[in-house]
């Protein structure tokens, strides 16, 4: 019997299994991967274990279809969901997903009420929203994956603009996953050195813009979201809350006054560790980022109304 710390992913997909293998490739904790679908999860489960052996780490990695499996995770990551399709309204996606996720978080809380609930699925914002409602725990264990990726693919193009390791791009991004998403470009820098010192105006604006589109640039490419980057993403918050590292990462947090926002799911900086979100760290905001924000805030809004519970 295992007595290594437990993390369940639920959503078997090529997000959830991105997570559940870089999970077990740091190998500090056993990790249950859930999906309905008969095998899947057992399947990818069994070759992610067998990865170990190529790589050096211990796994421990159990697929299941079912839930008791999980029971007594600090961690679930909720991948599952179904993707937008051609021709499927934003609308159509709220109101399929929330079933779902509504479904799976009450099956995951009720084996593990101790957890930290780490929402994946789309359209974010609102499934965070869903995900607290049904769970009724309070803000800080609830809260979303959505702003480090956004900020990883603003990193990435930074540090090709700038020829710089992306090692030392620190950057941020706030807000509504999305084309809403703000970058706080006046707290970006590599190695220490301010965005704008080395980057023209118009060229960061074309970063802005390339990272907003960033998820459709690869559906357009493979037919198919992203799930390396999202994968990894999720994991990272894994680490920091397992770990409690304290680490500030931008996450889709519940806002009660924040940024001048109130009651709602929304990109911010927040510090993670141990049970979860330990506080919102509250950047000082040009008023063209604010205005962004509020914006952003507003879109997130309108999706939140879809909800039907």
């Amino acid at each position: 019997m295992s007595r290594r710390r437990k993390v369940t992913v639920v959503g078997g997909g090529n997000v959830g299994a991105t997570c559940a293998q870089v999970l077990a490739a740091r190998d500090y904790a056993d990790v249950v991967l859930v999906d309905i679908v008969e095998n899947l999860p057992q399947g990818k489960a069994l070759d992610i274990n067998q990865m170990g052996a190529v790589l050096g780490y211990e796994p421990n990695v159990v697929g299941s279809n079912g839930y008791e499996e999980t029971a007594g995770s600090e961690v679930v990551v909720i991948t599952a969901g179904v993707p937008r399709k051609p021709g499927m309204s934003r609308d159509d996606l709220v109101t399929t997903n929330e079933k779902i996720v509504g479904s799976v978080t009450e099956a995951a809380i009720a084996q593990s009420p101790d957890a930290v609930l780490i929402v994946v699925s789309n359209p974010l914002d609102a499934m965070c929203h869903v995900a607290k409602n049904v769970s009724g725990w309070p803000k800080e264990r609830v809260f979303g994956m959505a702003g480090i990726l956004d900020t990883a693919r603003f990193s990435t193009f930074i540090a090709w603009k700038t020829d710089s390791s992306v090692k030392d791009v620190t950057a941020m991004v706030l807000g509504g996953h999305g084309d809403q998403m703000v970058p706080v470009v006046s707290a970006t820098t590599v190695g220490g050195i301010p965005l704008r010192k080395l980057v023209k105006e118009d060229e960061i604006e074309e970063m802005v813009e390339r990272t907003a589109k960033g998820g459709g640039e690869i559906v357009e490419l493979l037919g198919t979201s992203a799930w390396y980057a999202p994968g990894a993403a999720a994991a990272q918050m894994v680490d920091s809350i397992m770990l409690d590292e304290k680490r500030v990462l931008p996450c889709t947090a519940y806002l009660e006054g924040e940024y001048g926002i109130e009651g709602l799911y929304m990109g911010v900086p927040v510090k993670l560790g141990a049970g979860g979100i330990q506080e919102i760290v509250e950047l000082e905001l040009s008023e063209d980022e604010q205005t962004m924000l509020n914006e952003s805030a507003d879109a997130v809004r309108e999706v939140v109304g879809v909800l039907t519970g």
